[in-house]
């Protein structure tokens, strides 16, 4: 049975319609914050970061006033990428993390992300516990007066995150020589970002790094990638990084303005690792990662699995199979050897460890050839159209149309109202035939 609040990375929506109104915020604090209330802890902690989004103004208050009055006491961050979060809520000892964000939707969207106490994010399970919680008559979950939670602002989220990041790799790196294009998506990163490069000596050029509330994501950042590709170009850079709004995801464009994913990032990581005898058992990938990576892998005699879409699905399978390094074409990439969910400015860091000495990111990220892959995203009112017997038929025959020659995913978006359809063959013609079959039977 699905989840009746969060989908596959935390709850999502519109603000001011359904569960992204400051009534629902205050049933998920106290609600949360009752389940994690109940672990044997001398104080109850609860820390809480938010990305750029004017709304959160609005949210975040009614969060802290459901968590206060359930007894949690409560740090604000203010903005910090989402792994930021996780890895404070792990040193803080706190209980439980929250993140107000929606990643990489535009601004009119919003919603949040929990962590537990050992920064991963919640099981299906512990979702399900909360959803209870939620929907039960929430006068039980109120404290007592005197046990009300108290609430403080914490000014060095970002420094104490930088620190953190910087204590995984050698005392002496520095990125002195390098010339580097920062797109912080006006979003959760862009203080941490450029501060961070800075510190390690690189010359940085910002851009997305002037937060309005209503510019997150829009026409920038990871989502579009054409902008850091163009300003590569333009200022003459040795790599191009772009995030999205929380900074769990990176994209990058080489000198030469090509733009590197996930998959290329992870096959590199892959490889290095091997080599360096760091990488253990082997990669997991997604539905979504393009089959030129399962082959490069192969070919490298590296393991790779497949989970659901989602960064969460591939930590719990990395987990379960003990491996420490996986994530998703979109560029959720998770170094499970430093962290416990998907971490843009981390990954760049791993990328630049590596870049200082090659100083040419056309050869470092260029690692396999992909398969031709198209994704269409549909806008629709009801995801469960493609569990119709129409649209379930047209699949089953693109399948067999695209046979040998290639992959077809249809699959609902786990965060916005769209079917996604993706395609990849060396058979461009057969992708288009495929692609058009299906949306012509979802529309």
């Amino acid at each position: 049975m699905k989840n009746k609040y969060f989908g596959t990375d935390g709850i999502r929506g519109t603000v001011n319609k359904g569960n992204i109104t400051g009534e629902k915020f205050f049933k998920f604090g106290l609600a949360s914050g009752t389940f994690f209330k109940n672990q044997k802890k001398k104080k109850q902690i609860a820390i809480i970061a938010k990305d750029t989004r004017l709304s959160g103004y609005t949210l975040e208050p009614a969060l802290v006033s459901g968590l206060v009055s359930g007894g949690m006491h409560v740090f604000t961050l203010g903005p910090l990428p989402t792994n930021g979060l996780a890895m404070l809520t792990k040193s803080m000892k706190a209980n439980m993390g929250i993140m107000i964000t929606a990643s990489h939707n535009p601004y009119y969207d919003n919603g949040l992300k929990l962590f537990g106490p050992d920064g991963m994010k919640l099981s299906d399970n512990i979702e399900k516990k909360i959803e209870k919680l939620i929907d039960a008559k929430n006068t039980k979950q109120l404290t007592n007066p005197k046990l009300l939670g108290r609430v403080k602002r914490l000014e060095d989220g970002n420094d104490k995150y930088i620190n953190i990041l910087k204590q995984n790799f050698p005392k002496n790196f520095n990125l002195k020589g390098l010339k580097i294009v920062l797109d912080c998506a006006n979003g959760a990163c862009y203080k941490a970002a450029p501060k961070l490069l800075k510190s390690l000596g690189a010359k940085v050029i910002s851009i997305g790094v002037e937060p309005n509330g209503l510019n997150i994501n829009s026409k920038c950042g990871s989502t579009h990638p054409n902008k850091i590709k163009l300003a590569v170009k333009k200022y003459n850079a040795h790599l191009g990084i772009a995030f999205d709004g929380d900074a769990d995801r990176v994209i990058m464009s080489d000198e030469k303005g090509k733009i590197i994913n996930g998959d290329q990032i992870i096959a590199m990581l892959a490889k290095r690792w091997k080599t360096k005898k760091i990488l253990k058992g082997g990669v997991i990938g997604t539905l979504m990662s393009n089959y030129g990576l399962e082959r490069f892998l192969k070919d490298q005699n590296i393991k790779f699995f497949r989970s659901k879409v989602g960064d969460r699905y591939v930590k719990e399978k990395m987990k379960k199979m003990n491996f420490n390094l996986g994530g998703e074409q979109s560029g959720h990439i998770i170094l499970g050897k430093f962290a416990t969910t998907g971490d843009g400015l981390l990954v760049a860091l791993e990328v630049l460890f590596s870049l200082r000495k090659i100083r040419k990111a056309s050869k470092l990220l260029s690692v396999f050839k992909p398969l031709p892959q198209v994704l269409v995203n549909i806008n629709v009112k009801d995801k469960e159209i493609i569990n119709k017997s129409n649209c379930l038929d047209a699949i089953k025959k693109a399948k067999k149309i695209m046979s040998n020659h290639g992959r077809i995913l249809v699959r609902k978006s786990g965060t916005e109202p769209k079917v996604r359809i993706m395609a990849e063959s060396h058979n461009k013609i057969l992708i288009s035939k495929c692609i058009k079959l299906i949306k012509k039977t979802i529309k």
